[in-house]
């Protein structure tokens, strides 16, 4: 489609959004949202007519990129027929949503709880662990982020967390593996796994092993910055909830559905938790939608049990029928084998090519359509583009960098000293070319900041 300009329409809808929206994580006088006026496939574009190649994915959701005709039809033809029901009563969309992604969560995560969101997907998570075992305690990783409600913030590993946290929420958290920014002083992936599984089973033993309900981690840590564990970590893990009774729990909200070039990113670390959390990618964010895949052992604490917990929008139908749609899209149009496929032959050698010019890039890592650059001023001391945490002007050099990749016509997800690249997971090999020739550029900035 070929964006039409409407300049009025836009200053309507901006002015419409300043007066009555109030948008989520911000300083509400201090933000300048860009109005937008439409969206397909890879692009999206304002009512100037500017178009944007999304290398965010929204919100790391649209996987199979915006308005995708199939799912449109599946979402129009659902609301034709029933457009929503009570989540107590078996409905077709909602049946077969379940059985389609059970098909593809590893191990015996075979029975689904759906929720709205990744968020309270994870909230459910912890409190069905917490029932199972008769445990209060769960343990997280810092460099995390799991949701923006109250348990899930608390688990939560980033300076997100800090406004919310009463410190009574029950959670210890732990450093997880990241050999860039090593807390173990480890030289090699084998060092930094041993040791950050070392830690991890101290602080289980030092806060007492009978207390600890569940471990949740994020498989490959996403909006903290795509640091993917190293071989074995999450095998050690899991051996560590069977030795101790402990619920493993994977957080796959961001990861899931093709992301990583896998069904799920568990799928490259050979390992199978006991609950796993997805939304976002399973129907790329049409319709809201998560949920819990859930394990034989705690679907059976619940058998004759009630489960203490729902949502009056659970399997909504619009929302299933979206899902049941997405995940065909994904099958018939190979989406997974292209993230696969693209990821290795496009992206990663197209990023790696870009820290041989920039300065600035101290590190590449990802896998897929899940990819980080890490941003420096020193190579060498692998000081930080910006310091953790950075508002106002200690931020300036990542936003001049963001600025500049929107003006060379690619949207870039940026966080702290990090920019993700994170395209639709069917983006197309030109496509990935020309975001690529837009962050060449966009870094030509951030090089200006390096010692």
């Amino acid at each position: 489609m070929t964006p039409q300009p409407n300049p009025e329409a836009g200053a309507a809808v901006k002015a419409a959004d300043r007066a009555h929206v109030f948008h989520s994580w911000s300083a509400q006088e201090l933000i300048d949202p860009l109005a937008v006026a439409g969206a397909e496939g890879s692009y999206f574009w304002d009512y100037d007519g500017r178009r944007y190649l999304d290398f965010t994915s929204g919100l790391v959701f649209t996987n199979i990129g915006y308005q995708h005709p199939k799912v449109v039809a599946a979402i129009q033809e659902q609301a034709a027929r029933m457009t929503t029901f009570a989540p107590a009563f078996a409905v077709e969309a909602r049946s077969e949503a379940a059985r389609l992604i059970a098909e593809r969560t590893p191990g015996d995560l075979d029975k689904i709880f759906f929720t709205n969101g990744g968020a309270d997907a994870v909230e459910h998570a912890l409190r069905m662990a917490r029932l199972h075992t008769g445990r209060p305690k769960v343990l997280s990783a810092y460099r995390s982020y799991h949701g923006g409600t109250q348990q899930a913030i608390n688990v939560t590993g980033d300076p997100r967390r800090w406004a919310s946290d009463s410190g009574t929420a029950g959670v210890v958290h732990f450093w997880a593996p990241f050999l860039y920014r090593s807390r173990f002083y480890a030289e090699t992936e084998e060092q930094e796994c041993a040791r950050a599984l070392e830690h991890l089973e101290t602080t289980i033993a030092f806060e007492g092993p009978s207390t600890v309900a569940a471990i949740v981690l994020e498989t490959i840590p996403g909006t903290a910055g795509i640091m993917l564990p190293p071989p074995g970590y999450l095998a050690g893990v899991r051996e560590l909830c069977d030795k101790y009774g402990i619920v493993f729990v994977l957080d796959e909200v961001m990861a899931g559905f093709g992301r990583t070039g896998e069904w799920f990113a568990a799928g490259l670390y050979d390992v199978v938790p006991d609950l796993m959390t997805f939304a976002k990618g399973v129907n790329s964010g049409y319709v809201p939608l998560g949920g819990v895949a859930v394990c034989g052992a705690i679907a059976e604490t619940f058998g004759k049990r009630p489960y203490p917990g729902g949502l009056t929008y659970s399997g909504h139908p619009l929302a299933c029928a979206a899902a049941v749609a997405t995940i065909g899209v994904m099958a018939q149009e190979g989406v997974v084998e292209n993230a696969a496929t693209l990821g290795a032959s496009v992206v990663g050698p197209g990023l790696r090519e870009l820290a041989e010019r920039h300065p600035c890039v101290g590190e590449v890592r990802g896998v897929g359509m899940f990819w980080a650059l890490e941003l420096v001023r020193d190579r060498e001391t692998r000081e930080p583009l910006v310091p953790y945490n950075a508002a106002g002007e200690a931020n300036a050099p990542m936003a001049a960098f963001a600025a500049a990749a929107k003006e060379a016509g690619v949207w870039p997800f940026v966080n702290m000293n990090r920019t993700h690249v994170v395209p639709p997971c069917n983006a197309s090999e030109a496509e990935l070319k020309e975001g690529l020739a837009a962050l060449d550029s966009a870094l030509s900035v951030a090089d200006g900041y390096v010692r």
